[in-house]
């Protein structure tokens, strides 16, 4: 990225860029004339385009030194570049990209640096102390909620070590097809979120009784006992069904789940923080309600960080099919073998069929929003979503509700929707998770703390408490990217030790999880 003065009017990111991006909060004025003498010819809002050379129709319209589309028709100097007037090229084709062909740059390995979590006895680290509480059918919800709330107003004060207790509720369960193929991805994701290291190896499941998806499925390659009623209770049970003929009416129902609840926070209790590498952490990237400036700013201070963590041994996952999709060609040669860029590219045809089946295409990613914050179509938003990744070798892809099985640098295949890919991130086994938005949103998974960055300070400024790291002063030139990826890099580790709360957390906000589900419903 290029900046002519510490507070520069647009931002060019490449020197082959043909277009620009309007930094200033408001945008750029008519007749404004830029460095180099360009005068504007209308306005240009804030992270919109402004073409730095005439355009004819059919033009490539260059940014981040790619082609992001073609001129729908003339645009001259000093014009707004937006969807209105870009045309979306084709997706780069999945044969014969080149794959594992460019070795990543030798990098000194990051040492010294840890964090405070609780070790698991399975060997992974929690950066929180919850109690969750599974669910094998939507049908048991309101049940789940109503305990979850007295769990929270009468048990939790007697637990002080205990952060929260979660209930991991879902649509899936029932009336599916559960023995077709795709079946496998929200059947997996279940059994995987009940895995995840913030819940301390407890493994707590509320079931109906009669739904296709048995509870005891989603622990079937643990040590299982299962709960039999409220008088004679196994200490170690994990499973409970509502259906049970031992069960009396609602309030049998509830004292049940109470009686084991307390038994898993005895547990729970008794964890301690301790120190602990970087190595031991699992960091998912995402990003949403994104803008121009995410793959300005957010983006690359978080893919600084993301080289950071692995140079410290650490596990990232970045993730979201469509918003990898356009930049594949950049990503296969990042693998670590041939055989981890095909499984790249096996990933992306799987989601392009996908799609297909639904009748539609990537160009349904791009929101009204991503628009208006100036990302006129895919092309463009994914090159700047796998920023993300930093420049670490790509060490293994996994798909959708699949476990992460290796440290370093991980694609997880998952869809682009922000709570899908959050769910999946978490199956996946990562214990904080970095977000990125230009637009804002209040995002946040009950289980694992999530930072927020903002990638302008205009965002920053209106949502002073909602916001954790301002990235927007890189094109402000008030920080660079360096400095910026070092102060998150910092803050992770403050969040994962229980040193600082997301902002999120204090405001006690959080959304449900969602199950990908490509299955048929019965």
């Amino acid at each position: 990225m290029t900046q002519d003065n510490p507070s520069p009017r647009v931002i060019r990111i490449h020197p082959s860029d043909n277009v620009a991006v309007a930094v200033a909060q408001g945008g750029l004025a008519a007749g404004e004339r830029l460095d180099g003498g360009i005068e504007l010819q209308t306005h240009v809002p804030q992270g919109h385009k402004v073409a730095l050379v005439a355009l004819a129709e059919g033009d490539a319209v260059i940014r981040y030194g790619e082609v992001i589309g073609t001129a729908a028709l003339a645009i001259p100097c000093g014009g707004h570049v937006n969807e209105t007037n870009l045309l979306m090229p084709t997706p780069p084709s999945l044969d014969d990209l080149p794959l594992a062909t460019r070795p990543a740059p030798p990098a000194e390995p990051l040492e010294g640096y840890t964090f405070e979590g609780f070790r698991n006895a399975n060997g992974s680290v929690g950066t929180q102390n919850v109690l969750g509480i599974t669910t094998s059918v939507q049908c048991v919800a309101g049940i789940v909620d109503h305990v979850v709330q007295r769990i929270k107003r009468e048990l939790l004060p007697k637990f002080p070590n205990v952060d929260a207790v979660v209930g991991l509720n879902h649509s899936y369960g029932c009336g599916v097809a559960i023995n077709a193929p795709a079946a496998v991805v929200p059947i997996r994701t279940l059994k995987h979120l009940a895995q995840n290291p913030n819940f301390g190896d407890q493994v707590m499941v509320i079931g109906l009784g009669c739904e296709k998806l048995q509870p005891s499925t989603l622990v079937d390659d643990q040590p299982v006992r299962i709960y039999e009623n409220t008088e004679a209770a196994d200490p170690q049970a994990n499973v409970l069904s509502l259906q049970d003929e031992s069960f009396e009416g609602f309030d049998d129902m509830v004292a049940g789940i109470m009686a084991m609840a307390e038994r898993h926070l005895e547990h729970l209790d008794k964890r301690q923080r301790e120190t602990c590498p970087v190595s031991e952490l699992v960091v998912g990237m995402q990003c949403g309600g994104s803008d121009a400036f995410s793959g300005l700013t957010a983006n690359p201070a978080v893919g600084f960080a993301t080289d950071l963590i692995v140079r410290a041994g650490g596990s990232v996952m970045f993730s979201e099919v469509t918003e990898v999709r356009d930049a594949i060609h950049l990503l296969t040669p990042r693998a670590i073998d041939s055989s981890v860029g095909k499984a790249l590219v096996d990933q992306m045809a799987w989601y392009d069929d996908y799609l297909s089946q639904g009748q539609t295409d990537r160009s349904a990613n791009t929101s009204p929003g991503n628009k208006k914050g100036g990302l006129s179509n895919i092309v463009e938003k994914a090159l700047g979503s796998v920023i993300k990744s930093g420049n670490s070798p790509i060490i293994d892809v996994i798909g959708p509700g699949e476990r992460l099985r290796k440290r370093g640098l991980t694609f997880a295949a998952t869809p682009a929707s922000d709570f899908i890919c959050g769910t999946l991130q978490a199956a996946a086994g990562m214990n904080l998770q970095v977000f990125t938005t230009g637009r804002g949103t209040p995002y946040n998974l009950p289980m694992t703390p999530v930072i927020k960055v903002s990638s302008n300070s205009t965002l920053a400024r209106r949502w002073h408490d909602l916001i954790d790291l301002d990235a927007g002063r890189i094109a402000t030139g008030e920080a660079s990217i360096e400095e910026m990826g070092w102060e998150l890099f910092q803050l992770i580790l403050d969040v994962a030790s229980g040193r600082r709360r997301v902002a999120a957390d204090k405001l006690g906000l959080y959304n449900d999880l969602v199950l990908f589900n490509p299955a048929p419903v019965t």
